[in-house]
């Protein structure tokens, strides 16, 4: 299904980006811009800009970028029609309906055809649970804890015994074997032909940020292995980048996300009145599932196992949040193993105050640290304070580590100012006054000579955006195919048409909603988002357009003499080209 292009505008101009960031990232006003964290890469100084009058964003370090279509696309996980969708029916804008023909269906992304064999599997899973055939998984849930309202939140099934009904359920729909291989859904032997692996368990839905069924989880109902089988990794499923529950967590407003390890946990949580619990899908907790927490979250409380599998899987945790700068607490299970075992023994009241006393994340790794050595010995304890001043050198921020430094110092009866020498030593030995390098963490390559040329075109192209009337004085002078091939090129000739077709001011959301793929979109923000330069005057402003313009000349004269050097060189084609360079460095561009 297309929409025409003045209803896409339509939805655009009703849908101020500002407005919709801000729904998602906490932004502040600087200049003419709105600023903000990077939801898409870990930062610490804001580099994500929102512009209002272009409405666009651009992260100056990851590159990221786009209009509001592309935003959510990129945040939600949504395809183009999804959140045309989405902001239509956000800004009150009605969509014509139409019936899909056979030729629509069959154009459908992978992706798109993903979620919906999806949908109908879980739908199986869930009628199967409260038939007879499910009688077993209901037992076992109800045994568990969970009521009939709980089992119907989180759209809990059953897998029959065979894995054949899950098959011929789905072919009835008409969803065709390569794709329920495609969606981890089944697999083909010689024995036994096409056939689902999820048999005989108790199925949970894994569903993204919008409540869409990306996958499923099983688990055995007595002895058996594994004991959880997920769904392998689909277009749709990145274990990786998402999270168990977090379509309800991120709506909790609690304050923080209680990170658990296992589906039940999660829902035994939510039962019990804690509906900000999420868990990791059956791999340890990842950089990019930190990533996508800070978007909901400044806080984090691990609620892992208390055995020691639950404390290693704590303290990795509790490096990766750190490096996300996410504030991260945990909280004591003990003397059960997890948040379900806990929750079934002691209650709510028990558990909000383990949540009340959860412990700082540093105090906590310091404490299980404490375990590998002997304090009663001065050597043991000597390797013990080195080793926590070791661990203070990762904070970057001088006022935290002074914070922490001065709670170590108390709580281990070190003196503070001895305590400070070291840590300075042990900086000044490993090199480390700030943590190792950040994931993600957008950092620019020393730019090389094609690098600037494009650098050069950016600013051009983005001076001629913010101020189109200098148009009719350069169009003469140069034309798109002096720009670097690839996208730059691309916005040059959509920008040089709107222009020549009259259009005075052309839109940039327009413009880079034009490109299909997100590098693309990228690089097209991050010509409309280029800082232009403080001019004094009139004077000073010709000078620098007439300096761009010579040196974006020369640079696509330079390409076009010595792109192939087997090609025999066409003198006359150089002579040409050198007098039109002289003949613009002796013309004055006069923005009178």
């Amino acid at each position: 299904m297309l929409y025409p292009e003045e209803l896409i505008e339509e939805i655009r101009s009703k849908n101020d980006i500002v407005d919709v960031v801000a729904g998602y990232v906490r932004l502040q006003k600087k200049g003419d811009r709105h600023w903000g964290l990077c939801p898409f890469h870990n930062e610490k100084s804001p580099s994500f800009s929102v512009s209002e009058s272009r409405q666009i964003y651009h992260c100056f370090g990851c590159g990221v970028g786009g209009d509001v279509f592309a935003f959510l696309m990129k945040y939600e996980n949504q395809t183009f029609l999804e959140a045309v969708q989405t902001l239509a029916q956000r800004a009150g804008v009605p969509l014509p309906e139409q019936e899909a023909s056979r030729e629509q269906r069959q154009r459908e992304t992978l992706r798109a055809r993903l979620l919906a064999v999806n949908k109908e599997a879980a739908k199986f899973f869930y009628y199967a649970l409260r038939a007879s055939q499910g009688a077993a998984g209901f037992r076992y849930l109800a045994q568990r804890g969970l009521t009939e309202e709980t089992m119907k939140k989180f759209g809990l099934g059953f897998a029959d015994v065979s894995g054949a009904g899950l098959v011929r359920y789905l072919k009835e729909k008409g969803f065709e074997d390569k794709l329920l291989t495609e969606a981890g859904l089944a697999r083909f032997s010689e024995r036994h032909g096409l056939r689902s692996q999820f048999w005989n368990r108790v199925m949970f839905p894994i569903q993204d940020s919008n409540h869409r069924v990306i996958g499923f989880g099983g688990r055995v109902m007595g002895e058996g292995e594994p004991k959880y089988l997920n769904s392998p990794e689909t277009p749709v499923f990145d274990k990786r980048r998402n999270l168990y529950g977090l379509n309800f967590a991120r709506t909790a407003r609690s304050g923080n996300i209680i990170l658990c390890e296992g589906y039940l946990d999660v829902i035994t949580l939510h039962q019990s009145g804690f509906p900000q619990a999420a868990a990791s899908l059956g791999t340890a907790f990842t950089q990019e599932q930190a990533l996508l927490l800070r978007r909901y979250t400044e806080t984090v409380l691990l609620a892992y196992d208390s055995d020691p599998a639950g404390v290693k899987a704590a303290l990795r945790g509790l490096d990766v949040l750190k490096e996300a700068d996410i504030a991260a607490r945990v909280v004591d299970m003990r003397p059960y193993k997890d948040p379900d075992e806990f929750l079934k023994n002691k209650g709510k009241t028990a558990f909000q105050e383990r949540i009340d006393r959860a412990e700082n994340g540093f105090f906590y790794e310091v404490r299980m640290m404490e375990k590998d050595y002997d304090l009663s010995d001065p050597q043991g304890r000597t390797r013990f304070t080195k080793e926590i001043a070791r661990k203070l050198c990762g904070f970057a921020e001088g006022v935290e580590r002074e914070n922490y430094l001065q709670a170590m110092a108390d709580k281990y009866y070190i003196g503070f100012s001895d305590l400070r020498k070291l840590v300075a030593g042990v900086a000044a030995q490993t090199g480390r006054t700030e943590p190792a390098q950040r994931i993600l963490s957008g950092i620019r390559k020393k730019a090389g000579p094609e690098e600037n040329e494009k650098k050069v075109e950016r600013l051009f192209l983005g001076w001629l955006v913010g101020e189109p009337e200098i148009y009719p004085k350069i169009k003469d002078y140069i034309s798109p195919r002096d720009f670097t091939q690839g996208s730059i090129q691309e916005v040059a000739r959509q920008l040089f048409a709107e222009f020549a077709a009259g259009n005075p001011r052309p839109s940039p959301a327009r413009l880079i909603g034009r490109f299909p793929e997100e590098r693309e979109r990228g690089e097209a923000a991050a010509i409309f988002s280029a800082d232009l330069p403080q001019l004094a005057g009139k004077r000073e402003k010709e000078r620098a357009l007439h300096d761009l313009l010579l040196k974006i000349r020369q640079n696509s004269y330079r390409r076009s003499m010595f792109r192939d050097p087997e090609d025999e060189m066409d003198f006359e084609k150089v002579k040409k080209g050198k007098k039109e360079l002289q003949d613009l460095a002796d013309t004055h561009i006069s923005l009178d």
